[in-house]
């Protein structure tokens, strides 16, 4: 049943030109008046395969999209050991004011990225059940590099204060080991970009999704820790 369905959805225009063909055939239409008519249905034909291939490709990118999201939030969000935000957390173990300070201004960051989410994953799911998606799909994939290019703000400001100030060989691992898994995630999310870029009309470029820098196993200590020395004379 869901063969002949698939059939009749798909093969209708070849399948009324054929039929077409023969009943002229048989009752000896002229040529001149029938390939009109079988020229305009094969081009509508083509024009519904197109556009049915069409949503099918975004469809599949919305998908795409989610399970990028729900990635996200899943590895990088929450209380995930590869969150940047956790990482930051573990500064609260340095003997520094001044970056516990950044540390406590990162906390309600981080409660809108998880908030953000939740939301965003609810919305699409949603959409795809009630075959809106095409609707929303640009916003949905600004939304989401939007907010990866601020998460990506963090990441940053980590690595350059893991630069200029010592800290624990442990975090630095951990932190390298996010790096690996979210620059993963990013060429992912530059590759669904550029499929995306081929079906739908996007203001986004590939490139524009950065990626993380790692830092090396020695961080050297210079401003923050000498500004500490100076406090403690």
């Amino acid at each position: 049943m869901y063969i002949l369905k698939t059939i009749v959805n798909r093969g209708w225009s070849p399948i009324l030109i054929t039929a077409l063909a023969v009943i002229g055939y048989i009752y000896g239409w002229p040529v001149q008046a029938l390939a009109p008519a079988l020229i305009i249905i094969l081009v509508i034909g083509l024009a519904v395969t197109a556009a049915a291939a069409r949503e099918k490709e975004l469809e599949l990118s919305s998908l795409r999209l989610k399970e990028l999201a729900g990635y996200f939030s899943r590895r990088f969000a929450g209380r995930s050991s590869l969150s940047i935000f956790t990482i930051i957390d573990s500064l609260f173990n340095i003997d520094n004011p001044k970056l516990w300070d950044w540390a406590r201004a990162c906390d309600m960051s981080q409660r809108i990225f998880d908030t953000w989410c939740d939301s965003f994953i609810s919305r699409v799911e949603s959409d795809i059940r009630t075959r809106r998606y095409t609707v929303y799909l640009r916003t949905y994939l600004n939304e989401l590099w939007l907010i990866n290019n601020h998460y990506h703000e963090f990441i940053e400001q980590f690595y350059e204060i893991a630069e200029s100030v010592e800290i624990p060989r442990e975090t630095v691992e951990q932190y390298n080991r996010f790096v690996v898994e979210y620059n993963a995630f990013a060429l992912h999310f530059r590759d669904n970009i550029s499929e995306l870029r081929k079906v739908a009309r996007t203001e986004i470029e590939p490139p524009s999704v950065k990626l993380a820098r790692e830092l090396g196993v020695g961080s050297q200590a210079s401003s923050f820790t000498q500004d500490n020395q100076e406090m403690a004379e």
